[in-house]
């Protein structure tokens, strides 16, 4: 484990390093990214700091009792404040599976092994960062994400330990979470998802 003056210094020399080498002009410099939170879990005991991203990123769906219930966390206010599930980007050299098994660890404190992958799109309206109406998917404004979709059961008496991005969390049924998720094309890969392992 990283004692706590260790993860500062570490955390200072990438910072540091990464200032040092990138420009604002570059696709992967993101100041918010280098002043956010530094945080150590529990179960992973591992800190992570700022990480440069990628342009994909990954969704883990995380149920248990044989299904019945599904995981939605709440972004803290500075996060967005809405329902989600655990999701974050693909790191440089990273797959997206190797991606979505960290972020389930960092979010939630599960170490599990993700399920096969599904792969969609996002479009993000650039004007206000939320889904984009389909009128205007094919605007060039408009950003496309590549999101790929995993699910993971979790034991049944199983709960998370949040991370600092998250203030909230409740299990639901499958349907709820359809409704909750706010990006469509992830919760329709949630539904797929789950009918599939249904069978």
């Amino acid at each position: 484990m990283y004692a706590a003056a260790s993860i500062a210094a570490s955390s200072l020399a990438w910072a540091r390093a990464a200032l040092s080498t990138a420009t604002a002009g570059d696709d992967a410099f993101d100041p918010i990214a280098l002043a956010s939170w530094m945080s150590l879990d529990q179960a992973c005991v591992a800190p992570y700091p700022p990480i440069v991203r990628t342009r994909a990123e990954v969704t883990v769906f995380v149920s248990r009792k044989r299904g019945a219930e599904v995981l939605i966390l709440r972004r803290s206010a500075p996060q967005g404040g809405y329902w989600h599930v655990v999701a974050g980007g693909v790191e440089p050299g990273e797959t997206a599976t190797a991606a979505a098994e960290r972020e389930l660890c960092e979010e939630t404190g599960l170490v599990a092994t993700v399920g096969a992958g599904v792969e969609v799109v996002e479009y993000v309206d650039p004007l206000t960062k939320e889904p984009a109406p389909g009128r205007i998917q094919h605007d060039a404004s408009v950003a496309r994400v590549t999101v790929t979709c995993f699910d993971v059961t979790a034991p049944d008496e199983w709960e998370p330990n949040l991370d600092w991005e998250h203030d909230g969390y409740r299990w639901c049924e499958p349907a709820e979470a359809f409704t909750a998720i706010r990006w469509p094309a992830t919760a329709g890969a949630l539904r797929k998802l789950l009918m599939l392992d249904a069978d």
